[in-house]
């Protein structure tokens, strides 16, 4: 796998470290090596600023130390040193508890008082021995312990709970299908441990993930869930320095169902199509799913197993209006297909009744566009707009609840903070956010 999956990423934080070291390095994977490889300390975690291109590779996390904002950088901690719980005897464990079982504070494993330790940093420098932690650098059966600082106690074992532990089985099933959108269980705490925020507060981080807006979508009590097409459930966390996570669920052993070729027309917004249209409505052939070229992108039929990518057919994987596709024409990154309606009405400009030397309204805005309320979702360079209460590719605050005036919905263009000219977040992981491809409406023409 890739070096970066052993790493949990937060946009816009900075944490305070006088233990680093710099490097010039040009993305976030050879920043990684550079953790990875490091030899002056014990690397948790990387900091990496997209302008400079500068990697700063850290002995903190934020677990141990204070954290700040900082628009352009981006964090990766090591997961193994976020995990409270123990995977098997927990020879790996590397958390913070630092008590035993019955609440004796832990001996730093340096010192020699009140007992002279046989396990010692320098004789098991990749045991984790570091101040008073529990651990297992003997492979104990009964999990991680320390030396206490109970002169009448030599050493006793800590009470770490098994991450296997915290999957709660309750009668239903605790496993997902395909992407984890029909999950329904009650998995509360995400991959490294952490408990999840319920999905009707607000604190500590707010969002747009409410019964209201995902009124399908079962987000009750703080249980994972997938609502927006990620990869596998999520949730919000109770922790204030980690927005969200991935929930560690099994796949269920049963494999997802095959597409087939499904209805030739759609129904709503088509995302239960399975057609064979290959071509988007101005005539440019679709790229097949499983390449990157012209255009690199995320939808990669290996991860989304049961939303039918299928060669280069018109699909409609995230919920968009209707089904689009990535096109071979290298100047137009996506564009939608035309499939009629299974009422029969076609969807699409190739469907409207409209005379061929009539050109359709183009949309426009006025001033800054504060007022635009269209529905444009493209941007300048041809990438496509981010939903406004997704937090993938890119987590922000331009949400609903904070700007209740500016209209965010769907991901259509807006301009809820006063900038220049309407625009949104991209679903490009590459560029955050850009302008959009709209035109300013003529003085002089009648609104």
């Amino acid at each position: 796998g890739d070096v970066l999956d052993d790493y949990l990423r937060t946009d816009g934080i900075w944490i305070l470290t006088r233990n680093k070291q710099s490097y010039r390095t040009n993305n976030e994977k050879e920043c990684a090596e550079k953790c990875e490889a490091e030899r002056n300390f014990n690397c948790r975690a990387f900091l990496f600023t997209r302008k400079k291109l500068q990697c700063l590779t850290l002995a903190e996390n934020t677990k141990t130390t204070l954290t700040f904002s900082s628009i352009d950088t981006v964090l990766f901690e090591k997961k193994i040193y976020l995990l409270q719980c123990k995977r098997g005897i927990g020879k790996d464990y590397r958390g913070t508890e630092a008590k035993t079982w019955r609440g004796i504070p832990c001996q730093k494993w340096a010192e020699k008082t009140p007992h002279n330790p046989n396990f010692t940093p320098e004789r098991y420098p990749s045991a984790g021995l570091e101040e008073n932690y529990c651990r297992n650098p003997d492979e104990d059966v009964n999990g991680p312990w320390c030396y206490t600082t109970d002169p009448a106690t030599r050493f006793d074992y800590c009470n770490i709970p098994d991450c296997e532990g915290q999957v709660m089985h309750t009668g239903e099933v605790e496993c997902m299908l395909c992407n984890g959108e029909e999950y329904h269980g009650n998995i509360s705490r995400t991959e490294s441990g952490l408990e999840c925020q319920r999905w009707d507060a607000q604190e500590p981080h707010m969002h747009g993930y409410t019964l209201q807006h995902f009124p399908g979508k079962d987000l009750k009590m703080n249980y994972c869930r997938n609502p927006d097409g990620e990869l596998r459930p999520w949730c919000f966390t109770t922790s204030p320095t980690k927005r969200w996570e991935y929930c560690n669920i099994p796949h269920c052993t049963m494999h997802p169902p095959v597409s087939g070729l499904g209805s030739q027309c759609i129904s709503g917004n088509g995302e239960d199509y399975r057609g064979r249209t290959a071509i988007t409505e101005s005539g440019n052939a679709c790229q097949h799913w499983n390449m990157q070229f012209p255009h690199k992108h995320a939808w990669i039929p290996d991860r989304y197993p049961c939303k039918g990518l299928e060669e280069n057919y018109c699909r409609n994987p995230d919920g968009e209006k209707r089904p689009w596709c990535y096109t071979i024409n290298s100047s137009v990154r996506w564009e939608y297909c035309a499939i009629p309606h299974c009422d029969g009405t076609e969807q699409g400009s190739a469907g409207m009744n409209v005379p061929a030397q009539v050109p359709l309204p183009e949309e426009c805005y006025r001033g800054k566009g504060l007022n635009y309320r269209g529905t444009t979702s493209i941007t300048v360079s041809g990438r496509k707009c981010q939903a406004w209460n997704s937090k993938s590719p890119h987590n922000h605050g331009k949400i609903l609840e904070k700007f209740p005036h500016a209209d965010l919905r769907e991901n259509y263009c807006r301009n809820p903070d006063g900038d220049n000219r309407p625009w949104c977040f991209t679903t490009d992981p590459s560029k955050i956010w850009e302008y959009c491809n709209l035109k300013r409406c003529d003085d002089h023409t009648q609104e």
